[in-house]
């Protein structure tokens, strides 16, 4: 089931709750979609697909228009969570980094919610909750954004989730930073905000050496904290877990942790299946060959990746303490 923005407070929530993190993996294309939601089914997980910029722009997604790719992104998740074989799977699917001038307007445009019209009538498409990439922002331009992201929804009568970032690729964010930032937007419109993304000792993409300086006790501190701000449980979201080994992961977890997003490590093993792939089945991709047309398509390749991928899914599930909570779940809305 593809979770509403309500729906995915909720869950947020039970996580909290149930002291285990939810897996957010970054996908550029609809087998990363199947494969997520065969990995969660094997594991009885709720899981979060989510994607950046960069993915929705994509020839898979919209093809040089991120709104468009949210649109179809939302409606390939919305087909799989439908059908019978994934029905009773909590999926949350969330806008990662969508950054640039125009980067309002398109959250802006997903939060009144994308219409698509099949057999006459319209639908709106919407995310089950929205992050705003803080990345190039200062303080202003962060709180400035979320705020008017929570306007348009009270304008337009939609429920919105928020996830809030600050200082992630810049060592840890000090305090009265989450102070000020969280405030701004508290004070003039609670109830909104229900993930927060502190720097954590860890940052963006790929580290060799890893990070030595991440501590995962701050977790519980920024949760308590938030706590303090608020008045009520803020999960916390983990951008940049590709340095990170999985000892200092199921460490964060037993912290507090909520939300990990999986990008880059997640990329290096899907590329690394098909290079391996194609380097050993390259030479049957002839006419000549029977079963070329199978070798050459996504019969072949899509399924040697999967192969390779679902079982990292199901491990990462694992290690976040998610494993057998979906069911769990589930029972909570009926």
């Amino acid at each position: 089931m593809l979770l509403t923005p309500l729906e995915a407070r909720k869950l947020i929530s039970f996580c909290i709750d149930e002291r285990c993190a939810m897996l957010a993996v970054n996908v550029d294309n609809p087998s990363v979609i199947h494969d997520c939601f065969k990995a969660a089914k094997e594991m009885d997980a709720p899981i979060i697909i989510e994607t950046s910029r960069w993915q929705l722009e994509g020839i898979s997604f919209g093809a040089g228009d991120p709104i468009r790719g949210i649109a179809v992104c939302i409606a390939q998740i919305n087909i799989f969570a439908d059908s019978k074989e994934f029905r009773e799977i909590p999926v949350l699917y969330h806008t990662d980094h969508i950054n640039g001038p125009d980067a309002l307007n398109i959250l802006s445009t997903a939060v009144k919610g994308i219409p698509f019209t099949i057999d006459g009538k319209t639908v709106h498409l919407t995310p089950s909750s929205i992050c705003v990439d803080a990345s190039r922002l200062s303080m202003e331009e962060n709180t400035m954004r979320t705020n008017a992201l929570i306007e348009t929804s009270k304008k337009h009568d939609q429920p919105l989730t928020l996830e809030m970032e600050a200082g992630i690729d810049t060592g840890y964010t000090a305090p009265e930073v989450v102070k000020k930032l969280v405030t701004e937007v508290e004070q003039k419109h609670p109830g909104y905000l229900y993930l927060f993304a502190p720097g954590l000792g860890n940052r963006h993409g790929y580290s060799l050496e890893g990070y030595p300086d991440f501590r995962p006790e701050n977790i519980e501190k920024s949760a308590a904290l938030l706590k303090n701000l608020t008045g009520r449980n803020i999960g916390i979201a983990l951008h940049g877990s590709s340095g990170l080994s999985e000892t200092q992961l199921r460490e964060a977890v037993r912290h507090g942790l909520t939300k990990v997003n999986w990008s880059t490590n997640n990329i290096i093993l899907r590329s690394s299946a098909a290079r391996e792939y194609y380097s050993v089945y390259g030479e049957k991709m002839d006419p000549k060959y029977p079963g070329f047309k199978k070798m050459a398509t996504d019969n072949g390749v899509g399924q040697y990746v999967s192969s390779k991928f679902i079982p990292a899914v199901r491990n990462l599930i694992t290690v976040l303490n998610s494993a057998g909570k979906a069911g769990k779940f589930v029972k909570t809305l009926l």
